[in-house]
């Protein structure tokens, strides 16, 4: 105790006699961190002239006003638009220690997206590539992602996909007459995300029983919500839940699989075809690590982009009633040639042409993937400026969605200007290039299914009108999820 009360006196008697030179060590710490900070952002920002930004201190940079405006309801792209206001359409930034460049043109984005594997790679932050995992196509280098993509291609291909859209709309049209009967308000994102993520499981894994889609479903959700975030594994943050969600996926799909290996189930999908070519060469074949990353991965893009794309495709519409009433009018007469019942097939889909421009609309103005990241392999010019070895260029497909010299008032939701041809690289909702999205095929039918049966069936009102944004989600989601209530049309066919 004596002790105590000596280091108590002690302190008190350096605060009292030391009190001013404590306060200039303070004050003098402080200072110097700030002109280290700026020093060093000068220094960093005139190594490249041409390319204004802020860089900050090494690895920490921006990222915490990156993280800040991912975990607001006004989504991340803020941290973007707010660069842009300060420093011009071209800039550049710190994110978890590496350099970004946003490139806002469809010139810069034709020269990195005819480039990939060449000049340029894709590149995530950590947090997104231990969610996705190493052997997941969106992390392996050229030769693996030509194997890899060329053997997941086939499920994907238009015609493969017929089975995949019957399927599909006899699921949708029971589960939207079930909640018409019951008559009350629900959640459209977690009803899109729920019918998307079952209907994938159903088509890659036969997966139908409900307490195994319900696991798969909430734990694809987790690893989702752990992409961008700081990848320290403390138990009960993003990272850490998401990391140990993934491991769970993971043993789901090594005991089904182990499953079929044994002979204790066998179905006609695409894993069955997968293990087919186990007796084949490696460069016919996916490794177990290759596929069940592979799953993990076409499962939870497929899953979150594709029902947030239905989601905003429902508000924009409300929004909107001469484009839903044009809309409802198109797919009431691909309905009344039908049989009653009838499943919807590839013909009837080809004859959506309006369907087609509202569901790109869609995805124009919401912007799915706000960018796309790629490292820099070697030094190089885009547009005249000087691009390094090392950084990361992102192709700002929001900034080009949104060019009023693309598209004429751009905040205005219009289908119909796309009954012209677009300039290339000017419309890039599943990028372009080598690497263009695998799953640009399903995410089309699974929308045009959904908006024939909701228009040709149902009118629908949106019971919540708040415009904010889900701080959780790497992608534009509203936070409401847009709850809505469903009546069904009486002159429905």
């Amino acid at each position: 105790m004596a002790n105590l009360n000596l280091a108590k006196e002690d302190l008190l008697f350096l605060v009292h006699n030391y009190y001013g030179t404590i306060v200039m060590v303070a004050v003098f710490s402080i200072g110097a961190t700030f002109f280290i900070s700026k020093a060093w952002t000068r220094t960093s920002s005139t190594e490249n002239s041409q390319i204004p930004g802020q860089l900050g201190l090494p690895f920490i940079g921006e990222t915490l006003s990156f993280l800040a405006a991912n975990n607001s309801t006004k989504g991340n792209y803020e941290f973007v638009r707010l660069r842009r206001l300060w420093h011009g359409k071209w800039f550049k930034t710190r994110i978890f220690g590496q350099i970004h460049v946003f490139v806002p043109s469809t010139e810069g984005a034709k020269i990195i997206f005819s480039n990939d594997f060449v000049h340029f790679n894709k590149g995530y932050v950590k947090s997104m590539a231990d969610a996705a995992g190493a052997n997941s196509m969106f992390s392996v280098p050229l030769e693996n992602h030509k194997r890899i993509r060329r053997l997941l291609s086939d499920p994907f291909s238009m015609n493969a996909l017929s089975d995949y859209v019957q399927k599909f709309d006899k699921m949708l049209c029971k589960r939207l007459k079930k909640l018409e009967e019951e008559r009350k308000s629900f959640v459209l994102l977690d009803f899109c995300t729920k019918i998307t993520c079952d209907s994938i499981c159903n088509m890659l894994m036969s997966v139908t029983d409900e307490s195994l889609l319900q696991n798969i479903g909430n734990d694809c959700s987790s690893v989702s919500d752990a992409t961008i975030s700081f990848p320290f594994m403390i138990p009960g943050t993003r990272y850490y839940k998401g990391i140990k969600a993934r491991q769970r996926l993971l043993k789901t799909y090594r005991e089904i699989i182990d499953r079929r290996r044994s002979g204790k189930e066998a179905s006609e999908d695409f894993l069955q075809s997968m293990l087919e070519r186990d007796s084949l060469p490696p460069n016919e074949k996916l490794s177990d690590a290759e596929l069940m990353d592979n799953l993990l991965t076409m499962i939870i893009s497929g899953e979150t982009t594709t029902a947030a794309a239905m989601m905003w495709s429902v508000k924009f519409l409300d929004e909107n009633r001469e484009v839903q009433d044009k809309l409802r009018e198109e797919q009431l007469s691909i309905a009344r040639n039908k049989p009653v019942e009838a499943s919807l097939t590839l013909d009837d889909i080809s004859k959506m042409s309006y369907g087609w421009k509202v569901a790109k609309e869609t995805l124009r103005m919401s912007n799915i993937v706000l960018w796309y990241p790629r490292v820099v392999l070697s030094d190089c010019k885009i547009e005249g400026h000087e691009i390094r070895k090392g950084w990361y260029v992102n192709v700002d497909a929001t900034r080009i969605h949104y060019d009023p010299d693309l598209y004429p008032n751009p905040m205005k939701f219009n289908p119909s200007r796309f009954d012209e041809i677009q300039k290339p690289y000017s419309f890039i909702p599943f990028g372009a290039g080598p690497r263009t999205c695998i799953g640009i095929n399903l995410a089309k039918l699974t929308m045009l299914v959904f908006l024939h049966r909701l228009t040709s069936g149902y009118k629908w009102t949106v019971d919540n009108m708040d415009t904010s944004l889900d701080p959780k989600g790497h992608i534009p989601r509203l936070r409401s999820g847009c709850p809505v209530s469903l009546r069904s049309l009486k002159d429905g066919r």
